[in-house]
């Protein structure tokens, strides 16, 4: 069990970097899928969309209504937007973490 009393800055700043990276990475994959594979279901497809659905639901009301591109081709600017503000959140909290932290164990 961790004990958040005995974590160092690195270990907090490590943590929400690696969030914040995991993140946009499976957005970035979402946004790849979209924009080729629209309307493939097929199970890595699947997977991606309802892991990627938990990070977008916060963001859903920005952008209503999709982007259809000539050619079938779908842009997925809420997923756009959220790594924007996830990114910049990420980088307060980074900040934050190295900030206000413990300097290390006691």
């Amino acid at each position: 069990m961790l004990d958040f009393y005995k974590l160092s800055k690195g270990m907090i700043a490590r943590m929400v970097d690696i969030f914040v990276n995991l993140a946009c990475i499976l957005l970035t994959l979402r946004i790849i899928l979209k924009f080729f594979f629209t309307t493939a279901g097929g199970g890595f497809v699947h997977w991606a969309f309802s892991t990627t659905d938990v990070l977008l639901a916060p963001f859903r009301a920005v952008f209503p209504n999709p982007t259809q591109t000539p050619g079938n081709w779908y842009i997925d600017w809420v997923a756009l937007f959220a790594i924007a503000v996830y990114m910049a959140a990420g980088y307060m909290l980074y900040n934050l973490a190295v900030r206000w932290a413990p300097n290390g164990r006691k």
